[in-house]
């Protein structure tokens, strides 16, 4: 499947889930709107993009054709779907656009990813709010520990809980559903992040019960980068707004997003051939092999290394951190070293940190991988700690 990416064959590529890495065959599409755009930029841009000059037109703009497809793979209508560069930007729009008041809560998790912990504290510092942070039962996880734990932390002042989908480091599969439902039973909002679920699980978006999703098309759904989605539920589409005001401000949810300014909509517009990617490759038979791969490197990795996995495979998507030994450390900088070893003396790229005590390395399972990838990560890190 290696002939498929233009990944450099030298190096074994465990961390697909950080940044994505987009199919030859996308590329390729998106060069070609690229080169649609240079023949004519001035109408492609303004009337076959956004629209902006000209007549009313009877079909809909390029963008708002993309959407409908990005939309369906999601299990949504295309008018409730807009395109934002990236989750974070997602974020952004929805946390920045809610009209909180001094002492209102925003509740996280100690899994929420960084820079979406960042808006928030942001959004709440700029509002006087207050952020209320659910611990996560971790190392050890277990759902109904987490639904309790969601439970005791919504007091009568929380206004909005930010719930990942699948969590970035530590790359559990949240019960996203129940946890929705019992914010909602308590008349709490919900935004989602779900930068690593497009791709990853199945969807179906408006069934959730959650007031806004947000997710990225460039990590699992094979879309250039940077590309993401915002869906928002109807009734909270009219006071939501883009981090960036342009033309298209008080007409409309998609009047306002689908036009932040001038911009490269190419990766936007090849979002459907990532999906149609995905598809040709067989998405059942895709989630199958990534999933069982993931797995086998959770088990294995603990095995060869000694250390105890806290999670159970229904937890697992395609990625799973793993923890390291002792004996390669457990701070911040001994991750970057760690990972900065792996990359340039053993040829690994995968993601490393430092969690609860202890180092983990998160291993992101594509189809480009194989049982081989994972031997080989389990080598290195077993020599290191010889060494150590």
């Amino acid at each position: 499947m290696l002939e498929h990416w233009l990944l450099d064959a030298d190096v074994t590529y465990l961390n697909h889930g950080t940044v994505g890495a987009v199919p030859r065959r996308v590329l390729a599409a998106q060069q070609r709107i690229r080169d649609e755009i240079e023949r004519q930029p001035s109408r492609f841009m303004l009337r076959e993009v956004s629209g902006l000059v000209g007549q009313p037109r009877r079909e809909p703009t390029r963008l708002r054709q993309a959407a409908e497809s990005v939309a369906s793979f999601v299990g949504a209508r295309g008018s409730d779907l807009v395109f934002v560069d990236n989750a974070t930007a997602g974020v952004n729009a929805v946390l920045r656009s809610l009209a909180l008041g001094p002492d209102d809560e925003i509740l996280v998790s100690d899994h929420t990813y960084g820079a979406t912990a960042h808006v928030a504290a942001f959004v709440a510092r700029e509002r006087h709010a207050q952020i209320r942070t659910v611990r996560v039962p971790y190392p050890a996880f277990d759902s109904a520990a987490l639904l309790d734990e969601v439970t005791k932390a919504i007091g009568p002042r929380t206004r909005i809980a930010v719930l990942d989908h699948i969590t970035s480091e530590s790359a559990l599969v949240f019960p996203l559903a129940e946890l929705a439902a019992i914010c909602r039973q308590r008349g709490v909002r919900v935004l989602v992040d779900g930068a690593h679920a497009p791709g990853v699980l199945p969807l179906d978006v408006p069934s959730l019960g959650v007031d806004w999703y947000v997710a990225n098309l460039h990590k699992w759904a094979h879309a250039p980068r940077s590309c993401g989605l915002l869906w928002a539920e109807p009734s909270c589409q009219a006071s939501l707004h883009p981090p960036v005001i342009s033309w298209g401000l008080d007409q409309g949810f998609i009047a306002e997003f689908d036009w932040v300014g001038t911009r490269d909509p190419s990766a936007w517009l090849a979002a459907p051939d990532g999906i149609a990617f995905l598809k040709d490759l067989g998405f059942d038979e895709l989630r199958t092999y990534n999933h069982d791969l993931a797995w086998y490197a959770a088990r294995l990795l603990a095995a060869r290394w000694g250390t105890r996995l806290g999670v159970s495979e229904s937890h697992v998507g395609f990625m799973v951190s793993v923890p390291l030994p002792l004996t390669l450390g457990n701070t911040a900088d001994d991750a970057a070293r760690l990972r900065d070893a792996l990359l340039f003396e053993d040829r690994i790229e995968v993601q490393v940190h430092a969690s609860h005590g202890s180092l983990w390395v998160r291993v992101s399972a594509q189809v480009y991988n194989d049982g081989s990838d994972i031997d080989r990560l389990a080598d290195a890190v077993a020599v290191r700690c010889r060494r150590a």
